[in-house]
């Protein structure tokens, strides 16, 4: 069943626990750079670029949001899902699949 804009929106903000200040902060970070699969022509990472339109989504306005942007909402929430389905054992405060997660806007070790 194909979810409307409100639906997508209530996932993508419980699913984006990082404000955008916190999370262009990180994005800055060597360890954001070093997380995900690089592009084929070796620059940014996917989740990377994600996190940048993440921040450019969080500081819209609901009016001025497009279906695009909803797209990438949906996106983002997929992401996070299966991402977090996969979690590792042990510590995961300084860990690749942390810092994947929060190139996407999740810090799975907010509360």
């Amino acid at each position: 069943m194909a979810e409307n804009n409100d639906e997508i929106q209530t996932q993508f903000d419980d699913t984006v626990n990082m404000t955008a200040t916190e999370l262009r902060r990180w994005l800055d970070t060597d360890e954001s750079k070093s997380a995900g699969q690089k592009a084929d022509d070796g620059g940014e990472s996917t989740g990377h670029a994600s996190g940048r339109r993440i921040v450019d989504i969080l500081g819209m306005k609901k009016a001025d949001l497009t279906d695009n942007d909803y797209a990438h909402m949906r996106k983002v929430v997929g992401y996070a899902h299966r991402h977090l389905a996969q979690r590792p054992t042990g510590n995961i405060e300084n860990s690749k699949w942390r810092y994947s997660l929060m190139n996407w806007g999740h810090d799975p070790t907010k509360s």
